[in-house]
């Protein structure tokens, strides 16, 4: 079973990707801030990371960054999904590596599963 790692700081939001992936086969972990998803990431080992870029504390960024030095899980893909639609933000995300930047309002829940299903075949 595929695991799936949601940084995601909006519950509903949450819970709703985590039911949906689940119902999919996948195995769902949720982290509210980026300190929690590296934590869960390195313990769980998930086969895809799903990150929101506006999180408490730190941002998205801030968690592709760290992750480059965490050899246990830095070749994790990571997909953003975020309503925070800013050139330079998306420029610094594909440059440490993100797989996609989806703007969460332009993806309905099941598009997004779609996006993350290619790349966990």
């Amino acid at each position: 079973m595929k695991k799936i790692l949601i940084i995601e700081d909006e519950v509903v939001l949450a819970e709703m990707y985590k039911e949906k992936l689940e119902k999919e086969g996948f195995e769902v972990f949720l982290a509210s801030e980026i300190g929690e998803g590296i934590e869960i990431a390195k313990k769980e080992k998930p086969d895809l990371i799903l990150l929101d870029v506006l999180l408490p504390r730190e941002n998205g960024v801030s968690f592709l960054e760290k992750i480059k030095n965490e050899e246990e899980i830095k070749s994790i893909p990571v997909i953003v999904f975020s309503n925070y639609d800013d050139p330079q933000t998306k420029k610094k995300a594909f440059e440490l590596g993100v797989k996609e930047y989806l703007i969460k309002a332009n993806y309905t829940p099941g598009e997004i599963v779609e996006k993350i299903k290619k790349y966990l075949k």
